[in-house]
Formats: structure tokens, sequence, C-alpha cells
């Protein structure tokens, strides 16, 4: 298969790779239909992720077709249209037990973000995204497997193209989780750092909750505007001169 691979600081390259296989009875081979870029791939293509080996394929957010699965895969089965999240979770550990599955305690061997706390646990394993969360090959490629399927896996609607649910993986999960924990809700204002990806998916998921006012700073004005148009935010763009005080006035 074709896969994007990691090779160094500012070196990804589009290489032929060995086709996943089953390796766990619970796990599934996925052929992608449909993968993105995420804003956190480009820390690794900037080095500034540690533990990255040559050769890693990366990608956490994708999405695709069940083309084979283990024998204790009941969730999901051939030919099933799934979206995969970026975090790997067991399902059954203490974490996830309370819906914490990014904290799960059982699919990362690597050491997480702790580098230098041995006795606390390092988190659940991430796709595409060093050995410190797993060494686990990433879904910018043709195939992916899928670990721990009976957990992850979100079976999608024929109905839905994968554009309208690509970002189920990371990105509007991540802008969701910003508003709920913010507890935005009708009539609420509030403020919005970055009119990037998950900066116009957070003034979405507010908008849908019935934020009344939501202010939009960034510094680039062709994302300022598109927020504005699409989402009808107040835009503060503070390399402009004007006082931002006055700009919200």
């Amino acid at each position: 298969m074709q896969a994007l691979t990691y090779h160094g600081k500012r070196d990804v390259r589009v290489e032929m790779m060995p086709d996943p296989t089953i390796v766990a009875a619970d796990d599934i081979v996925l052929r992608i239909t449909a993968t993105a870029i995420c804003g956190s791939d480009l820390h690794i293509f900037h080095g500034k992720i540690p533990a990255m080996e040559s050769g890693d394929i990366l990608g956490h957010e994708f999405m695709g077709v069940v083309e084979a699965a283990g024998p204790d895969v009941t969730k999901v089965q051939v030919g099933d249209r799934v979206v995969i999240p970026f975090v790997i979770a067991c399902g059954e550990c203490f974490y996830c037990s309370k819906e914490l599955f990014a904290a799960c305690e059982n699919t990362n061997s690597g050491r997480g973000a702790i580098l230098n706390k041995k006795s606390a646990t390092p988190g659940a394993a991430l796709f595409g995204y060093s050995h410190l969360y797993g060494g686990v090959p990433g879904g910018q490629a043709e195939f992916v497997r899928v670990p721990n399927a009976n957990v992850g896996p979100l079976k999608v609607p024929g109905s839905l193209a994968d554009e309208r649910v690509l970002f189920l993986s990371d990105i509007l999960p991540t802008a969701w989780q910003a508003v709920v924990n913010g507890k935005i809700g009708r009539g609420s204002s509030l403020a919005i750092f970055g009119a990037g990806p998950v900066g116009l998916l957070t003034a979405a998921c507010a908008r849908m909750l019935g934020a009344e006012r939501i202010y939009m700073i960034d510094h680039h004005p062709y994302r300022l505007a598109f927020a504005q148009d699409t989402c009808g935010v107040i835009p503060i763009n503070f390399d402009d001169p004007a006082d931002p005080a006055e700009q919200i006035l």
C-alpha cells in the first residue's frame, strides 16, 4: 500500500509500505476512504514531537470501510463504513469506565507526555503520533489496522458523505469539548482565539448551543472574514492598529 511516512524534520514521503494485517482477535483492517491533515501533524513535520522514528506512518483523522475483522469483533463487520477516533481505548480500565478514554491505562506501552513521571500511567495510544503514544501506524495510507475495534469505530449511515462525518475522528470533538467544558449555552458570550478549523468548529458548536455573542481573535483577515460570514462572529484582528476594545464597541 501507499502511505505517508516520517523521515525526520520537514521530511515526509509517500512510500510503498506493507499492507496491515489482523494481529489481535479484536482488530479490524480498514480501507481508507477519507483522511485529513491535522494541525497536530504540523508539530511532527516541524520536528517538535519526540520519539518519532523513520518510516512511521502518519495520520489520526480518517475513516473508511472495514475490509477484514478479527474473530472477536462484534461491534462492526466487513463492509461497514466507520469513522475512527484518534484515541485508542480498551473500554474496560478505570478511566474508560468513566468515559475518560484519552487516559486509557492499557493501550499505550509508551510513556506519553509524562516523560519524567514513570509511576503515572501514560495515557491512551494514539494513531500515527510517535512512540510516546504507542507507535501505532496512522491512517494517511490506503489501509490501516485498527486495534480494540469493539470500542472506537463509529458506524456511518450510508446517506452521509465522507466530508460530512470525517471530522468526528478528532477535530469536531475537540471543538465540542471546548464549548461543553466552557458551559456554553443559550445567551452565552465567549471569545475564541484562532480562526483556524478548530476555532471555526468551536464557533459553530457554540452557535448551535445558543451562544449569543462570539468574539473571534486572529490576525489573518481572510480567516476572520470567513468566520464572520459563516458563524456570525465578531472579528478582532490583534494586528490591527486600532484598539481591540474599540473594535468590539
